[in-house]
């Protein structure tokens, strides 16, 4: 992953980012001279630069009445994304208040892209509930093996255990908290079923992946009935 990846990743903005990293390429540097490295309009310029500064990732001295900028040292970052943590975690009480009084049974939610992916992997990891699955084709370790990682290690850290229906011939990485079963006959698919606690997670592995998280008691209770009847009648892997 590149620094401008991560550096969106963070929210920063495509100006922003091309200011920042000027200003790490060249040193303290006049706004002109940014723009023109940046290779952006000076309006543009100024904007990012005056919200870098209010994040603490920018300073500037004035030498003769112009405005001299430079970057905060990159362990700022650390910092800047700590700060964040901070704030999140004091509206957090007020938010989950929020989030619980406005859920409705039934309640659907879409998620598109690998980072919708990994809120739905998420989930299932703070749900805390067993994991019944079929469909897989390995696709989550082929596609974010980083992640996959990560995702396994919630797993163990919250007694997670996993079932997975697959078809015969394929293998999964995980053998530590999975158990698997095949079925014959079964052709090759894109989407992914998970079934956790109250909820029904859908994973489709197109090349922009999207899913799906249905939150219903009565719905992961029938999909998890249908799922024990394909398990009594798969095979062990």
């Amino acid at each position: 992953m590149n620094v401008e990846t991560v550096l969106e990743n963070l929210g920063f903005s495509p100006n922003e980012i091309k200011v920042y990293l000027t200003l790490n390429d060249h040193g303290s540097t006049k706004a002109g001279k940014i723009a023109r490295f940046a290779k952006i309009d000076r309006s543009s310029c100024y904007n990012a630069l005056k919200t870098l500064t209010e994040k603490g990732l920018v300073s500037y001295v004035i030498i003769g009445q112009i405005k001299w900028f430079q970057a905060a040292g990159p362990k700022r970052l650390l910092d800047y994304i700590k700060e964040q943590e901070e704030d999140v975690k004091s509206v957090l009480p007020e938010l989950q208040k929020r989030h619980k009084a406005a859920k409705i049974e039934g309640q659907v939610r879409l998620f598109k892209g690998i980072k919708g992916v990994k809120s739905i992997f998420t989930d299932i990891a703070r749900t805390g509930k067993d994991n019944f699955v079929f469909g897989s084709e390995g696709q989550f370790s082929e596609r974010m093996p980083e992640f996959a990682l990560q995702f396994d290690r919630l797993k163990k850290e919250n007694g997670i255990r996993t079932k997975l229906i697959i078809r015969k011939g394929r293998k999964e990485l995980d053998d530590q908290t999975t158990e698997y079963r095949h079925l014959d006959k079964v052709t090759e698919s894109p989407a992914v079923t998970n079934i956790y606690g109250n909820k029904i997670g859908i994973v489709i592995w197109t090349d922009e992946p999207e899913g799906i998280i249905i939150e219903n008691a009565a719905a992961a209770k029938a999909y998890k009935s249908y799922f024990d009847v394909l398990w009594e009648h798969a095979k062990k892997a």
